[in-house]
This record gives C-alpha cells, structure tokens and sequence, in this order.
C-alpha cells in the first residue's frame, strides 16, 4: 500500500488549451493523469457520468482511464493549464506517449500510466475550486511556466515542483483552517501580536461574543482553546527572536510581556523540551 509520499512525479506534457466545445471534448478516457486548472467559468465537467461545474479557478483532477467530457459553450470558450504526467514512473513513464479513446469504444489502453493502491491520493477530489487555495494557484502557475521558460534540468525541476504540489494539495485538504470571520480576524490579531496577552474576555469582547460562546466556538474552528492557541503563538515568537536577534532571553521574556525571565524559561522548557539558552546554543551551533 502505497502513501502519497512515496510518489515518484513526471511531467510528460503541458498545454495551455482553449476548451471550445468541439468534437474532441466528447466522452474519453485517457491514459495518464491529468490535471486542469480553468482560467474561467462557467462551464461543465462530467466525470463517471456525473456532471460538475467548472468556474473560475476549478482544478479537474483525472485518473488514467477515467471517463469525462468537457461540455463548453462554442459562444464562450474557456481558457485552461493541462498538466499530463506520471505519479509513480519517472523511468519509463506513459505520459511521453499519452493516447485518449473515445466512446463508444471501449476504455482498454495497451500502454497506462501506473496505479498502485494509494488511500491518500483516492482522497484527492475529481473537481474542486482553488479559489480558497491561492497559494496552490500559484505553485501550479509555477510548474506551468518552468515547464515552458527552463532550459536546463526542465524534467527534474517540473517533476520536483509537481511532487511539491501534490502533498502541499493534500495538506490544504486535511488541515482544518477557521471559517468563522470573527474568530479568523481574532487570530489574525493575535498572530501579529502574540504579546498583546490579553484575558479570554478581552478576545470574546472582540469578537462581539459571550465569553461562553467565544471559548466553544474558537475550539471548534481551531482545535484548541484560545490560552493554547496564544501560548503557541508566544513560544514560536520567542523561538523566532531567539535566533533572529540579539536580545538577552530576560529582553525577550519582556517584551513577550512576562514578569520575569522564571515564569518565561519555564513555558519554553515546556513547550520545546530544552531551555532558552540551550535552544540558541543548539541553533548557533548548527
């Protein structure tokens, strides 16, 4: 059983299509994995006989011999990046040569991209919209124009680069972020200043909620209390100026807005397993 880690990527092809609903957009299956970003909407995709609506930023994601068909509008053709590549072959990998049949023959390939068993990638959706996903928009971009602009170790660069997509896809889908506005504007607040330790009730008055409300609600958006949450955010700023400045760990424990430097080594002990001191030491040292 194979997890996604263990993905060996190839790029065989990009294309930059112009989806305008002829002929060959009709009922296929092709014989690599191929992925479609959409630069515009609207329009549908069916894939296993269902049909999905393909919108500004939607990524179609095909396995080798699954049928679909692009239904565009000839009055409004739609702009998209393909990607054709291997996930587990990059010796002999099917996407040098890729091949569609079209219905109503039947989906039998001679040649086809590898299909080990893989629970992880069986995860990954057929259709989903990147809009909320801005980054993975741009990686994507990335390989596009590698494969396109790079003359030198363009294979090696693009397959690197999918690879990277690839898990980073897989952790936006499985690492849960806030949704709520309130408590996503909260955390932006906190995030930038972590020393700002003000009460639970501070933080709910901000949200504009009871402090009951605000402590559940923040645990379920976020997984942990909101105590635990700010004291995470102290320790990684006070690991951060630790390596990044020079400030004595009793200037860093005051402007962390500690008491004193007791209460401070004590928290940081507990969180990274070693004292201030010896965490600078360690990192200068490596």
């Amino acid at each position: 059983m194979k997890k996604i880690s263990d993905m060996k990527p190839y790029v065989g092809e990009f294309m930059h299509y112009l989806y305008d609903g002829s002929s060959n957009e009709q009922l296929r299956a092709g014989s690599v994995y191929a992925l479609h970003l959409f630069l515009d909407g609207p329009g549908e995709m069916e894939i296993d006989g269902e049909r999905h609506l393909i919108e500004r930023h939607t990524l179609i994601f095909l396995r080798p011999g699954q049928p679909h068909a692009f239904h565009i509008s000839p009055d409004h053709p739609l702009p998209s990046f393909n990607i054709y590549f291997d996930l587990w072959d990059d010796e002999s990998p099917a996407s040098l040569h890729r091949s569609f049949i079209y219905a109503p023959e039947d989906f039998v390939f001679e040649h086809i991209a590898a299909m080990p068993a893989c629970p992880e990638l069986d995860e990954l959706p057929s259709v989903i919209n990147l809009r909320d996903h801005p980054q993975l928009i741009d990686t994507f971009t990335m390989i596009t124009r590698a494969y396109k602009d790079l003359e030198y170790y363009r294979s090696e660069t693009t397959n690197s680069f999918l690879y990277a997509w690839m898990l980073s896809w897989y952790n936006a889908l499985h690492v849960k972020k806030p949704q709520d506005y309130r408590i996503v504007r909260l955390i932006e607040y906190m995030q930038h200043h972590p020393e700002q330790g003000q009460s639970v009730d501070e933080w709910s008055a901000y949200c504009g909620l009871k402090r009951t409300y605000f402590h559940e609600l923040f645990l379920q958006e976020t997984g942990q209390t909101p105590r635990s949450y700010h004291h995470e955010l102290v320790m990684k700023r006070s690991a951060h100026m630790m390596l990044e400045s020079d400030l004595t760990i009793t200037e860093i424990a005051e402007k962390l807005r500690y008491s004193s430097i007791h209460p401070f080594s004590r928290h940081f002990r507990e969180y990274f397993g070693i004292s201030p001191s010896q965490y600078r030491a360690n990192h200068r040292q490596a």
